[in-house]
């Protein structure tokens, strides 16, 4: 008899834990759908699942070709969410004007993603806002601005470093290679010599290490496992996958840094800054109060890294591009290498000072940057206060995203959209800006 009220009694229990489990869930499922409605007038979109939003819409790794046919079906503003974050999605040159040069400054926020928040937490240049973002902007660029700080000008490290890539190309004596590399380190080096003071031979074991680091994040970064990352962080910190070698190569990085910003203390004098790190230092020891400045080794080393992050990536790609372009194009190639034996000719270094009187390769350069689109959904900015867009509703904390891949290919800016056509460039023969190019966003805030 006992043995059957015990047997009753655990039956019980199992059945109450079946149905508190299946209680819980629907209530967590009901509350994830109410979090998930749509603000009154909020931009149209793809209906989002409980929890994850439009996650399995969008392929992170081609976004942007999905986002299009998204577009398409709902119109110039977009409603999206990935998981708990709402987005919107805004296409056309007037929309795109109004985001990117609003005076207002509704959008002039970056979102702080998980994934980058774990990394930078505030700090740098590329994702930081308020006054951190103000204070780091303005150093960077006057320090820049001034380089090379009474040494090299930065068009003579470039010159320089254009020439041993020249020769490390020679070194392949006509042989095909994969020159993904050799342009990284001439475009990382250029950067090296404006952070460190110094740049690195290609065979460098260290510099080759920081590149492969550099490298393996910018693909590792756009993975879905790092984009779950920024949806369930919580979840995801203890799981393996890609998001965990991106925190560990950007701590590499990190240290890398660190070692060189040590470096630097040991023989650096503040009178004479010969790079952006001792430039930095400099700025550090003015403010005795901590608090009251962003200026600290942290802050160093994010900013330093954010140059290299943003300027060697977005260099050294849009130059393959330009190297495929030229190899599929011959006629294009052949004209724009006239061009450079007439106005620089062979014996000497290009400079900027001959740009004017180059107008075909200018127009052949911003060709690449158009077709090339490698900064498709440009850089995310957020809501600062609830606004309107548009005509639609868009809360604050809401991420914009500026469909920047549109813009580019739209058949009322551009004569052959689909078609790489340096003419889209050029007028009577002279070069023509246009405004509908915007490979690196606009704006004071980019």
């Amino acid at each position: 008899m006992l043995a059957e009220v015990v047997s009753l009694a655990t039956a019980f229990w199992a059945g109450l834990q079946a149905r508190t489990l299946l209680v819980g869930a629907v209530v967590f499922l009901l509350f994830a759908v109410f979090k998930r409605r749509r603000p009154k007038n909020y931009p149209p979109g793809p209906w989002p699942l409980p929890v994850f939003g439009n996650l399995f819409e969008v392929n992170m790794e081609n976004s942007h070709l999905d986002a299009q046919k998204l577009v398409k079906k709902y119109g110039n503003v977009l409603g999206l969410h990935f998981g708990n974050v709402s987005s919107v999605l805004v296409t056309g040159l007037p929309l795109i004007k109004e985001v990117l040069s609003q005076t207002d400054q509704s959008f002039v926020h970056r979102p702080v993603t998980p994934l980058r928040e774990r990394i930078f937490r505030e700090n740098g240049l590329i994702m930081s806002n308020g006054q951190i973002w103000k204070e780091q902007r303005r150093f960077t660029l006057t320090t820049l601005k001034n380089f090379g700080l009474g040494r090299k000008s930065l068009e003579e490290r470039i010159q320089e470093e254009a020439y041993h890539l020249v020769e490390a190309i020679k070194e392949e004596n006509g042989q095909p290679f994969n020159p993904h590399f050799k342009i990284n380190n001439a475009v990382s080096n250029i950067i090296c010599s404006i952070t460190f003071g110094e740049r690195f031979e290609y065979q460098d074991a260290q510099f080759q290490e920081l590149l492969k680091l550099l490298d393996e994040v910018t693909f590792l970064e756009a993975s879905r496992f790092c984009q779950f990352y920024n949806v369930f962080p919580w979840i995801m910190k203890f799981l393996p996958g890609p998001h965990q070698t991106v925190f560990s190569n950007w701590e590499k990085l990190k240290l890398f840094v660190s070692h060189e910003v040590e470096k630097h203390r040991k023989d650096w004098n503040p009178d004479e800054s010969r790079d952006f790190i001792d430039a930095y230092l400099k700025e550090i020891v003015k403010y005795t109060d901590k608090n009251a400045s962003s200026f600290n080794e942290e802050n160093l080393i994010c900013s330093t890294l954010d140059l290299f992050f943003a300027g060697t990536e977005t260099t050294s790609t849009t130059l393959r591009w330009g190297l495929l372009y030229m190899a599929l194009y011959p006629e294009v190639q052949e004209k724009v290498h006239a061009e450079i034996d007439r106005v620089v000719g062979q014996w000497q270094q290009p400079s900027m000072d001959a740009r004017e009187f180059m107008p075909y390769t200018n127009a052949v350069i911003h060709e690449v940057q158009r077709m090339g689109n490698i900064i498709p959904l440009n850089v995310p900015r957020e809501v600062v206060v609830d606004t309107t867009l548009a005509g639609y509703y868009l809360p604050k904390g809401t991420m914009i995203l500026t469909n920047l891949t549109a813009l580019h290919k739209d058949p009322k800016e551009w004569a052959t959209p689909d078609t790489f056509n340096p003419e889209h460039f050029l007028e009577n023969g002279q070069f023509k800006k246009r405004e509908s190019f915007m490979p690196f966003s606009m704006g004071e805030f980019g």
